[in-house]
């Protein structure tokens, strides 16, 4: 149940889809090269608590354990921790490293037809984006805080949502070019949750799944960076 590198959104994502109350996983901190983090579900969220390496020895809470095999033993015995928020949770079940993981990566697909005559750049504008997605987001309402499913497209630098997939006139159409930040958000009382930070007004939206929702923040989080990438090229160009 150890998973090397791991990080803390796809331990979240695992343990969500895959996992059930008392699945845990160990994987290494970012925090430092001493630390690392168990992952832990229970009540359809994840706690994260640090196992410390000493050099000699593993700390974790109160225990210390002079090695690894002692840890694992420990773990076998299905113990019960608890968090600073007073959460109880009994660790029953590892989450092998040994299984067929979902990826959290978005597929990224091109499809453009070269026609004889015609360059690279006659291509593109007509060309269907690089990292397109589409699917069911449910969305919090601006004005009455309710949630409702909408039918979301990314394509280009445009995020629309529709009231339903048969619709053909969207509800909206965000320019990503004018949004700071893409992130998961814990604010709200759901899972799977996070946001769009514009201007004017922060989009809360949530997956089905935490695999789900990590891959519109990874399709997302690429087009802002493309976004700020050709900004910068721009800026450059004229200053040149």
């Amino acid at each position: 149940w150890y998973h090397d590198n791991l990080t803390r959104h796809a331990a979240e994502a695992l343990l969500l889809s895959n996992g059930q109350d008392g699945s845990y996983l160990l994987r290494k901190s970012t925090e430092r090269e001493d630390l690392y983090s168990l992952s832990v579900r229970g009540k359809d969220s994840v706690k994260h608590f640090h196992v410390e390496y000493t050099g000699t020895s593993l700390k974790f809470g109160f225990n210390e354990f002079s090695s690894l095999k002692e840890l694992v033993m420990h773990f076998a015995n299905q113990p019960l921790i608890g968090s600073e928020t007073g959460t109880l949770i009994v660790l029953k079940h590892p989450y092998p490293l040994q299984v067929e993981e979902p990826s959290i990566y978005e597929s990224v697909r091109v499809h453009t037809a070269m026609q004889t005559g015609r360059t690279e750049s006659d291509l593109v504008p007509n060309a269907p984006s690089l990292g397109t997605k589409e699917g069911y987001l449910i969305k919090q309402g601006k004005i009455v805080k309710n949630w409702k499913t909408r039918w979301f497209t990314l394509h280009r630098n445009e995020l629309k949502y529709f009231k339903d997939q048969t619709a053909t006139e969207p509800i909206r159409a965000l320019d990503l070019t004018e949004c700071s930040a893409v992130q998961f958000d814990y604010s709200q009382e759901r899972v799977n949750c996070f946001c769009l930070v514009f201007p004017l007004r922060t989009y809360y939206l949530c997956a089905k799944t935490g695999i789900e929702a990590d891959e519109w923040i990874k399709i997302l989080r690429w087009k802002l960076s493309q976004i700020r990438r050709q900004l910068e090229e721009r800026n450059a160009t004229l200053s040149s």
